[in-house]
């Protein structure tokens, strides 16, 4: 029964499916009349190459930083990328201490448990010499 109305329902989009056919037709014969680029866009890469060939160097690509500018330069950038650092709230910092305080104390409960079930175990195998 539902095929049944599926094939009634797909009757009618036929007409529309031979129009969305045509339409792409009409779509690649535009794109033959368009370059096609190909190789990876160097042509866009040379292009920047180029451009900043063309501008004039300034003053920090020419001369040589020394040791402190290189470390306050890295000091300025820290301090610039930890202004974007979106840090959580006092009640996201409690709940997420609080998850990992947990996790920890079962992960530990457990690696206790395993510990102590093998070395009854191997006293068992083994023989307990006292």
């Amino acid at each position: 029964m539902a095929d049944n109305k599926r094939r009634g329902e797909d009757a009618g989009d036929d007409r529309l499916h031979d129009e969305v056919v045509d339409d792409v037709a009409d779509d690649d014969a535009t794109d033959a009349e368009e370059p096609v680029s190909r190789g990876g866009g160097t042509a866009t890469r040379s292009r920047a190459k180029a451009e900043s060939a063309d501008r004039p160097k300034t003053r920090a690509e020419t001369d040589k930083v020394g040791l402190f500018g290189r470390i306050a330069r890295f000091i300025r950038e820290v301090v610039a990328e930890l202004r974007k650092v979106i840090w959580p709230t006092r009640k996201e910092l409690l709940t997420y201490t609080a998850v990992v305080v947990a996790f920890v104390a079962v992960m530990l409960t457990i690696v206790a448990g395993l510990d102590y079930a093998f070395a009854k175990g191997v006293l068992w195998v083994f023989g307990n010499p006292s």
